[in-house]
C-alpha cells in the first residue's frame, strides 16, 4: 500500500468527520454578510450545510493569512456553490468513484436532479459555480479563481485558495 494511498484516505477520513460535524457561529454571518450582497448570499445558501460549513472555513483561513483581500474572500465563501445542495451520500458515492472509477463517474454523472444531477454538479462545479458567479455580477477576478480553483497556476491568489480550501 503506497504512502499517498494512506494518505489520501486519512484525508478522505477527516472530511466525512468534517462533514458530520457541520455548524456554524454567529461570527460567520457577519462574514457572509459582509463580503456578499443578497444575490451572492442566496447562492450560498443554496450549498449544501457541509459545504456552507467547507466554505466558511476557507474564508476565515484566508482572513487569518491575508485581511485585505476582499475578492478572493468572495471567491472562497462560492468557491464550491456550483454543486448546489447535495446530500452527504452524493458526495461520498462522488469520493469514491472518483478514486475507483472515474470512467463509471462519467458515465453515471448527467445534467439535472436527483443522483446523477449531483455527480455532475460534483464534476463540473468549478465552470457551473464560475457561471454562477459571472451571472451575479461578480468580478472577472473571482470568477477566475472559482473557475481555476482545482486547476494548476502560478497565480498567488489561486495558490492561496487552494491551500485554504484544502485546511479548511
Amino acid at each position: 500500500m503506497s504512502r499517498m494511498w494512506v494518505w489520501r484516505a486519512g484525508y478522505r477520513c477527516r472530511q466525512l468527520l468534517r462533514a458530520l460535524e457541520e455548524g456554524r457561529s454567529p461570527a460567520d454571518f457577519s462574514l457572509i454578510f459582509q463580503h456578499l450582497d443578497g444575490a451572492a448570499r442566496a447562492a450560498f445558501e443554496s450549498m449544501s450545510r457541509r459545504d456552507r460549513t467547507h466554505s466558511l472555513r476557507t474564508a476565515q483561513a484566508i482572513l487569518r493569512r491575508d485581511a485585505g483581500d476582499s475578492e478572493l474572500v468572495i471567491a472562497a465563501l462560492l468557491h464550491d456553490a456550483g454543486k448546489g445542495e447535495q446530500q452527504l451520500w452524493h458526495r461520498v458515492a462522488y469520493v469514491l468513484l472518483a478514486e475507483l472509477s472515474p470512467a463509471l463517474l462519467r458515465s453515471l454523472a448527467r445534467p439535472g436532479a436527483g443522483w446523477r444531477g449531483a455527480l455532475y454538479r460534483s464534476i463540473h462545479h468549478a465552470q457551473l459555480g464560475a457561471a454562477l458567479a459571472r451571472s451575479l455580477g461578480c468580478s472577472d477576478v473571482v470568477c477566475r479563481l472559482i473557475e481555476e480553483h482545482h486547476g494548476s497556476s502560478n497565480d498567488v491568489r489561486q495558490h492561496t485558495l487552494q491551500w485554504a480550501a484544502e485546511v479548511a
